[in-house]
């Protein structure tokens, strides 16, 4: 696991990810890839699937291929200081990754219809492969994009030292639940593995060393922790206001040391989310102070 210690000043990069969710019967599970360990990016480690916002995706005519207008998905976003059409941008490149990255497709044929099912989805990979555009493919095929099955969930500010890469990212994540019949699988090409693992499991998974992750799925996945099934997780997504973390990074007797706003080292007193407010890199894994279990304590508010 390589930890980056060199101060990165470039502006963050916008991208955007799709915690995707479904019940088991067991409880609560999302839908982690494994990035190619080629990658530029987060090579080896799982992650929800996601990437940069690309300049067509807020070129993107909202009124003729989403199923809300720019302003609604501006207000939506609910980053009054976000341009209309980067916040729909967002949207966008959220509903485009899930379906690049997991085969998921957020949207309906035609404007009031169904929506896409396997031959669609089949033929819109086909032009993907081929080298057509997304918003030419949505062209082509008729299809009208989703938003509302994405909700904002929190927006994560790469701070200046990086921990797993050394550029910077400036990402939303969403959250959603998969659509009926639908299924979630690695494109084989940036990722190449993928799992459905409850919040507790994944995270158990990366104590023991069974997989890799970075400081935000970690913290994501403990907050997902608190509940129960999809919809709790969505209801929330509609009431409450999406977190923004920008975590400060220090370095404390040779050890990296990534602090997130309520901690008394961080420079914002208010918390941003429930959970640990602190992890260090030792024993090649971030560690809360108080140990495993401190990811998966219940109780706290759940901001």
């Amino acid at each position: 696991m390589i930890i980056h210690s060199e101060v990165v000043t470039t502006e963050p990069l916008a991208s955007a990810t799709v915690v995707m969710l479904r019940d088991a019967p067991d409880g609560l599970e999302v839908f982690l890839v494994k990035r190619h360990a080629a990658s530029a990016v987060l090579g080896g480690v799982y992650v929800f699937p996601g990437g940069k916002l690309d300049a067509a995706d807020t070129e993107l005519d909202a009124q003729k291929y989403c199923d809300r207008d720019t302003p609604a998905l501006h207000k939506a976003l609910a980053e009054p200081d976000t341009p209309p059409r980067v916040a729909k941008g967002l949207f966008v490149a959220a509903l485009r990754e899930a379906f690049e990255e997991s085969g998921v497709m957020f949207a309906t044929v035609g404007e009031n219809g169904a929506y896409a099912g396997p031959s669609v989805k089949a033929s819109a990979n086909g032009l993907l492969q081929q080298g057509q555009a997304f918003n030419v493919v949505l062209h082509q095929l008729d299809l009208r994009l989703q938003t509302q099955a994405v909700v904002p969930w929190s927006r994560w500010i790469t701070p200046l030292v990086p921990s797993f890469t050394n550029k910077r990212f400036d990402t939303r994540f969403f959250v959603a639940r998969v659509p009926a019949d639908q299924i979630a699988r690695h494109d084989d090409v940036e990722t190449t593995q993928s799992v459905w693992l409850k919040p507790a499991e994944a995270l158990a998974q990366y104590w023991n060393y069974g997989i890799e992750m970075a400081p935000p799925q970690i913290m994501t996945l403990s907050h997902l922790s608190q509940f129960d099934s999809a919809q709790e997780v969505l209801d929330h997504a509609h009431t409450a206001r999406p977190a923004t973390v920008l975590p400060e990074a220090f370095n404390q007797d040779g050890q990296r040391v990534i602090c997130y706003p309520g901690d008394p080292w961080h420079s914002v007193a208010e918390r941003a989310m429930p959970g640990p407010t602190r992890l260090t890199f030792r024993n090649q894994r971030f560690e809360p102070t108080d140990g495993f279990e401190a990811w998966l304590r219940r109780g706290e508010v759940r901001l």
